[in-house]
């Protein structure tokens, strides 16, 4: 968040670094920092300039939680195809729809409603209102029940009737697919991050546990089978880290980074996944117990598979850039 906006002007490679750290410890707190930057940055980057006056400080200070609704029941990977429509009634604009997977949704004060506005212009009609949760005409469902990631506090969100001031227009119609997908790009970048810190917590702890375990006559530590797929995992968080901080760059300097954030989190949530497996195998059945994180990271590594956009959605977006 720029300093003009109440930010620390920390640069998008700051903020990976951090929530990498903070996904060493937990990916839902991570995720929810993540979800709630997306909102607020996109305010920054994308609001008029009486909204970000109004609306940044409780987002900036924390004060207020904020959420993204982009996905729907029916929609996913397939984003341009929303239904929740946005309709012009006088001075006002009514939404209805449903919203679903929304991260914070449990919990967030404001959120940014992406809605068709002009269903003939296809993606182009979508636009972005920013909505404030106490408004009449949304209902919340309780939380889902996810593997690795309760607190993010996901949900659905629905939407009947509800009416909007033209000072709620966040991003004007024909900007907001747009508006959207830049901050998934953003967010996958994040994503990758934060798989490394999961990673290096597999890596300590599966570490810490073969150099005390004593068989067969030694440490378990020195078995080659036990040390060698140890190498491997370190490897793939050595590359992971590369492509995701080459993307985060990439974004820090204004550069093209859909590419770069693709490749970065398709590399960065396979090995996670692969990686911490492999290190709870050489804890044996030690690997399985709730007293360490591994259990929990590598069940929220199979979630990141799913979070802003799905592995075979990078390989759409890779494939792309080479052969059109």
């Amino acid at each position: 968040m720029p300093v003009a906006d109440g930010g620390s002007g920390l640069s998008q490679v700051g903020l990976a670094r951090v929530l990498e750290e903070v996904a060493a410890a937990d990916f839902a707190i991570a995720f929810v920092l993540v979800c709630h930057n997306n909102l607020a940055g996109a305010v920054s980057r994308r609001a008029p300039a009486e909204m970000r006056e109004r609306a940044l400080g409780p987002l900036v200070s924390g004060e207020r939680l904020g959420a993204f609704l982009l996905t729907e029941p029916g929609v996913g990977s397939d984003a341009a195809k929303i239904t929740t429509a946005a309709r012009r009634d006088g001075d006002e604009w009514v939404i209805d729809g449903r919203k679903a997977w929304v991260s914070n949704g449990t919990a967030a004060d404001v959120m940014s409603v992406y809605a068709q506005a002009d269903p003939a212009a296809g993606h182009r009609g979508i636009m972005t209102f920013l909505v404030d949760s106490s408004t009449d005409g949304i209902e919340r469902t309780d939380g889902y029940e996810l593997i690795g990631a309760h607190g993010i506090g996901t949900n659905e969100i629905r939407f009947d009737e509800c009416r909007v001031a033209d000072a709620d227009v966040m991003v004007p119609l024909g900007e907001g697919f747009v508006a959207a997908m830049e901050g998934i790009d953003i967010a996958r970048v994040l994503v990758a991050a934060m798989c490394c810190g999961m990673m290096r917590t597999g890596l300590a702890t599966a570490i810490d546990y073969v150099r005390k375990r004593q068989a067969f006559g030694g440490r378990i530590a020195d078995l080659q089978g036990v040390r060698f797929k140890l190498a491997d995992v370190a490897t793939d968080l050595e590359a992971a880290r590369l492509l995701a901080y080459r993307a985060a760059l990439a974004v820090a300097e204004g550069r093209p980074a859909a590419v770069h954030a693709a490749h970065a989190k398709k590399f960065a949530t396979r090995v996670a996944e692969r990686g911490l497996a492999d290190c709870m195998q050489v804890m044996g059945a030690a690997g399985g117990r709730r007293d360490h994180p591994l259990p929990r990271h590598l069940a929220a590594s199979r979630l990141t598979h799913y979070v802003d956009g799905a592995t075979e959605i990078q390989d759409v977006v890779i494939s792309r850039s080479l052969l059109d």
